[in-house]
């Protein structure tokens, strides 16, 4: 936890500790010749430089001057699957062919073939593996990752990755802070082909208790042939019940209910949601359900991009994030999510920052404590190359972030480039 001035800034930031919703997203606090002060890793102030209040001579504090730059919160990029074995380069040739998601699970590959991949990986590779990618993103701004589990499948995998999610979440070298969800509900593995029940049961009755305490949420893969709504509901009540907070992957190949489900059983946040229906997005905005939006994977697959304007106009709030995954989405790219966001989604640059920072991190469910830069909060905060957030969507794909703190910490440092 560190102690740093940020003067000179023209702060870009949200404000409050819940997600903002419908129209609110849009509105964005401009400070212009502002400081921010960290104290202990804490925001202390954040308002016009001239008005700084008399600090302690007795805390040193690194200065950091972002003259005719932008100062925005830390991103929390709130849906990953940042822990796995093995790649699947050759799945991509496929889907250049034309082959469906479905298709190439159907031939062996898809998620299944992860999984075998990641039973053979032993805890440091998988630590190494998922470091790499902290250290990029990190680069990128992100301050706050989601990581989920998964690619197990089995009790003694799905314990491996989780650990290595705490492991590197604990690690004082990692420059971000991760957080940890369960997904023991990604499919069905090969071992309970056809026997979904058999695989709902084992979930519930001896994997369920040993992940207990070990994740904060818990996912499922809500899909046809997958695991549909009655299993679904099944396994969310389950894990509800023994305590975990609730995600979902829904509506992402075929509309069926997963938003709805979603806002029934009370989630956090539903993510996906390509093929969305309007009664889905009506209710998740009824129950506060964050919508976390995924564009890259979507633009990954060649699907059509989620509704995120039918979403805002009803009222919800939406997050975004990247879905960092071996598979369907090889990217954890948040200039190029940002991009696809404004041009092809429709969002505004205000309602892209908010998504990315105050509604992604209630769609981790730490929304009180990160997400805008406001007295209180974790010291996260990102420092753009350019004086205006309107930069962000404009270098279409490319950083424009210059210095990212995280804590109070200086954890990526861009100037060189």
């Amino acid at each position: 936890m560190g102690n740093i001035i940020i003067r000179n800034a023209t702060v870009f930031t949200p404000r409050g500790k819940s997600a903002r919703r419908g129209a609110e997203m849009a509105e964005i606090i401009r400070i212009p010749k502002a400081s921010v002060i960290i104290e202990g890793g804490v925001i202390t102030y954040v308002g016009p430089s001239d008005a700084e209040p008399t600090l302690d001579p007795s805390i040193k504090f690194q200065e950091l001057d972002a003259v005719h730059k932008a100062v925005i919160p830390g991103f929390v990029d709130s849906h990953t699957h940042l822990i796995f074995g093995g790649f699947r380069h050759e799945e991509f040739g496929w889907r250049l062919k034309g082959d469906s998601y479905m298709s190439i699970m159907e031939r062996g590959g898809g998620i299944q073939s992860t999984v075998n991949a990641t039973r053979q990986a032993s805890l440091g590779e998988l630590v190494r593996k998922a470091r790499w990618f902290v250290d990029v993103m990190s680069r990128m701004g992100v301050t706050t990752v989601e990581a989920k589990s998964g690619y197990g499948l089995d009790l003694e995998t799905e314990l491996r990755m989780l650990e290595a999610i705490d492991l590197l979440d604990r690690d004082p070298g990692t420059p971000l802070r991760v957080v940890s969800t369960f997904l023991g509900a990604h499919a069905v593995p090969s071992e309970y082909k056809g026997n979904t029940k058999g695989y709902v049961d084992l979930l519930i009755e001896k994997i369920l208790p040993q992940v207990k305490g070990k994740a904060r949420f818990f996912d499922i893969f809500t899909e046809k042939n997958v695991f549909e709504i009655d299993d679904s509901r099944r396994l969310l009540n389950a894990a509800k019940t023994a305590g975990f907070d609730l995600k979902l992957h829904a509506d992402e190949i075929v509309t069926l209910g997963g938003a709805e489900l979603a806002a029934e059983v009370g989630a956090v946040s539903a993510d996906h949601l390509l093929h969305v229906s309007d009664e889905g997005i009506r209710r998740m905005a009824e129950k506060n359900v964050v919508a976390t939006l995924l564009p890259l994977t979507a633009f990954a697959l060649r699907e059509p991009y989620a509704p995120a304007r039918k979403f805002i106009e009803a009222g919800a709030a939406v997050a975004l994030a990247t879905d960092l995954n071996p598979g369907s989405c090889f990217s954890g790219s948040i200039p190029l999510t940002i991009a696809l966001a404004c041009i092809y989604m429709g969002m505004s640059v205000e309602e892209t920052l908010t998504a990315l920072t105050l509604n992604g991190a209630a769609a981790v469910g730490m929304s009180d404590t990160i997400g805008s830069l406001e007295v209180g909060k974790s010291g996260d905060v990102v420092i753009l190359n350019f004086d205006s957030i309107a930069a962000l969507p404009y270098y279409v794909g490319m950083n424009t972030v210059r210095t990212v703190v995280a804590s109070g910490r200086v954890v990526a440092d861009n100037s060189h480039l």
